[in-house]
């Protein structure tokens, strides 16, 4: 009699095989995620992963003759994610750190940002000087996260709750578990500009550039760079930006100019 563990692989195997006669492979590009991060991935009404991050992964891995799959994955799960291999690359509205690049590495950036204070209409709060004593939701690990911590005491906030994605803190910021969310403004503004119950009430700058993160010295970091130089030069980002965000985007950001890797000081 088989072990149970040798019937199993028995079985994966028989599949595997089944699968790669009738032509199924794995993608050549396996990129990590966090679906829900409005306008940059998300599903949309159908169930299908859109979003401008999908777009422009789409578009490189179609220039470089490769297939892609995306992997669902917690922002904070990413780091280690590409650490160990488990994806090739992650985009998710990423800000380029000085820290993060003792890791990581980077493509040049597509995306220049801030963060931001959103709240419920409802509440009264008008900005960050309202805060005082307040629960602040924020997504683990992110800049947004990193920003509350270190003016805590400067704005006197309360509690800092946080959470895995936009989707369950707007969920507690609704419902009031939450007083207000810190987290990139142009997710927040996308999200909540059919939303009247929800207000952005305060930009953040941060000055935050956002890009594709690889392994640290993935050679693959350099061969998407180029695309994307590519891409700027043709102005597909910046139409990417048109359709997404319903403006121009503005000759001297990172959507439009050609900017060198960031390397690590």
């Amino acid at each position: 009699m088989l072990h149970a563990s040798r019937i199993k692989t028995t079985l994966l195997a028989g599949l595997f095989t089944a699968l790669g006669a009738i032509g199924v492979h794995a993608a050549d590009l396996t990129v990590g995620a966090n679906i829900g991060n409005v306008p940059w991935e998300f599903e949309d009404a159908s169930g299908k992963v859109t979003g401008f991050e999908i777009d422009l992964v789409n578009e490189i891995a179609k220039r470089l003759g490769k297939t892609v799959e995306f992997v669902n994955t917690p922002f904070n799960g990413l780091f280690p994610a590409v650490q160990s291999g488990r994806i090739n690359m992650a985009v998710s509205s990423i800000t380029i750190t000085e820290k993060r690049l003792q890791s990581v590495s980077f493509a040049q950036p597509y995306y220049d940002s801030d963060q931001s204070l959103t709240v419920t209409a409802a509440s009264g709060i008008t900005g960050l000087k309202g805060m005082s004593g307040k629960v602040v939701g924020v997504d683990t690990g992110s800049t947004g996260d990193m920003w509350a911590d270190s003016h805590k005491g400067e704005y006197k906030l309360g509690e800092i709750r946080r959470f895995e994605g936009l989707q369950p803190a707007m969920l507690d910021l609704v419902a009031g578990r939450v007083d207000g969310y810190i987290s990139d403004i142009p997710a927040l503004l996308y999200y909540a500009k059919d939303k009247p119950e929800l207000k952005v009430v305060e930009r953040i700058p941060t000055g935050e550039k956002y890009s594709i993160m690889f392994n640290k010295g993935d050679p693959l970091a350099a061969e998407v760079n180029a695309v994307i130089t590519t891409l700027k030069g043709e102005g597909f980002i910046a139409k990417l930006h048109q359709t997404w965000f319903g403006a121009k985007a503005e000759d001297t950001t990172s959507t439009v100019a050609v900017l060198d890797m960031p390397k690590a000081k």
